[in-house]
């Protein structure tokens, strides 16, 4: 499978990898498409029927300023080379997502997010410049004064407009690995909004798991910031699901005997760990994707604006509940509103949720449509890097400068994502 859910979509027609840097994209007269780790939960990073060129080759390091933090490199390299590499030297990534298992390609054409979107925005607001390599043959520098309208589209452009080569990021000074988190339980989402209006005045890293299943919401809000202290060395192994079974072992029966379990844990109000350990849980199993069975699993992952942000969020989880269907990976927390440079990025200022679901066929389909209701009447739109089945109508009104960014995409550049939610 080339999408991190597994689901099951029709599989490009060649792969190619990228060994000679100084080459031109390869003619063809199949669609092209750029292809990094693979940890885009959906069709973003689909292409079938085309070509996806495997960019993990592109694995160099071209430049570091070791007085300024600014670090240009290939666009094949991973956050977590970055960050075994520089952490120790204190830097780090401004901005990182649930995993560090992505490509800095990868990172950019998603415009990802973290849990410090309150104080940093997205990754692309660090991005100060990248080469982006077109069909026509050209090599184009692109940062806000130079061919700015391509740097704009090509941050959360979706790996539309061409192939990145490398990337300049400017990075963030850090007293070492050690984070300090509060911990805080909640009940209801007025709770949380109200702590978590609380933690955004005084930490730079907020973000809440939450039960979905239970009656009235309750979660666990970990508020953190980077200090200088001492700490054990972080997870330097990782176990891994060795197969794919035939059916999901996540189910109704084990989400929610796990929430319960997990929202009455001790919990140390206050505690300092590795860095890895509090922005990266998943990365601590190898391959966890496979645990939702030969059927993959959906992500849904939406953005609700600030205003209606609780009515909507409350309206999501209720239909959740009700629905029978849930997730132990539920994921709540806000954005702030710095805005990034990128036409199609994500975030807007607001709530997010994701949630993680079994492929459910029907059944599931159909609570993302109710969903989907949810998020539209709230004026919210849908994350493309983790949608697998979003309608289109559903996108042009959530990404209201599509138009706009459908001018600087490549013509030699496609995927399933773009063509099903344009055409």
């Amino acid at each position: 499978m080339d999408c991190w859910g597994n689901l099951p979509f029709p599989p490009p027609s060649r792969r190619r990898r990228l060994f000679d840097r100084a080459a031109p994209l390869p003619s063809s007269d199949l669609p092209l498409l750029a292809w990094g780790n693979g940890r885009s939960y959906g069709d973003v990073c689909i292409n079938s029927g085309g070509e996806l060129l495997q960019t993990r080759g592109l694995d160099r390091y071209l430049a570091f300023d070791a007085a300024s933090g600014v670090l240009r490199a290939e666009a094949g390299v991973l956050l977590d080379d970055i960050i075994r590499v520089f952490l120790p030297r204190g830097w780090f990534l401004p901005v990182t997502p649930g995993t560090r298992f992505v490509t800095l390609g990868g990172a950019l054409a998603n415009d990802v997010h973290g849990k410090n979107h309150h104080v940093a925005g997205t990754f692309g607001r660090h991005v100060t410049r990248f080469e982006l390599l077109r069909s026509d043959g050209s090599r184009r520098e692109c940062s806000p004064d130079e061919n700015a309208e391509l740097y704009a589209a090509t941050i959360g452009g979706l790996g539309l407009t061409g192939l990145v080569t490398w990337i300049e990021l400017q990075l963030r000074r850090v007293p070492g690995p050690a984070i300090a988190v509060e911990n805080r339980r909640f009940h209801g989402i007025d709770e949380f909004f109200a702590l978590n209006a609380e933690a955004e005045l005084t930490h730079e890293h907020v973000v809440a798991w939450i039960d979905c299943v239970a009656s009235t919401p309750r979660g666990i809000l970990m508020a953190g910031d980077h200090v200088d202290a001492a700490v054990a060395p972080g997870p330097t192994f990782a176990p891994t699901v060795p197969f794919t079974p035939p059916v999901s072992l996540i189910n109704a029966a084990s989400f929610a005997a796990f929430n319960a379990a997990y929202f009455n844990r001790p919990l140390p109000q206050c505690q300092t760990t590795h860095c890895l350990s509090y922005f990266y849980p998943l990365d601590n199993l190898l391959h966890w994707n496979r645990v939702y069975g030969r059927r993959g699993f959906y992500q849904y992952q939406c953005a609700v604006p600030k205003g209606v942000e609780r009515e909507a969020t409350a309206a999501l989880l209720d239909a959740i509940r009700k629905s029978g269907q849930g997730s132990f990976l539920a994921v709540l927390k806000t954005f702030g509103d710095a805005a990034s440079p990128g036409l199609l990025s994500y975030p807007l200022p607001g709530a997010n949720l994701a949630l993680d679901f079994p492929n459910g066929g029907a059944a599931t389909l159909a609570l993302f449509e109710r969903l989907d209701a949810i998020v539209r009447d709230a004026g919210g739109r849908l994350y493309p890097a983790k949608d697998a089945r979003m309608p289109g109508a559903l996108f042009r009104a959530g990404f209201p400068r599509w138009q706009e960014f459908s001018q600087h995409v490549d013509p030699k550049f496609s995927s399933n994502f773009w063509r099903r939610i344009s055409g």
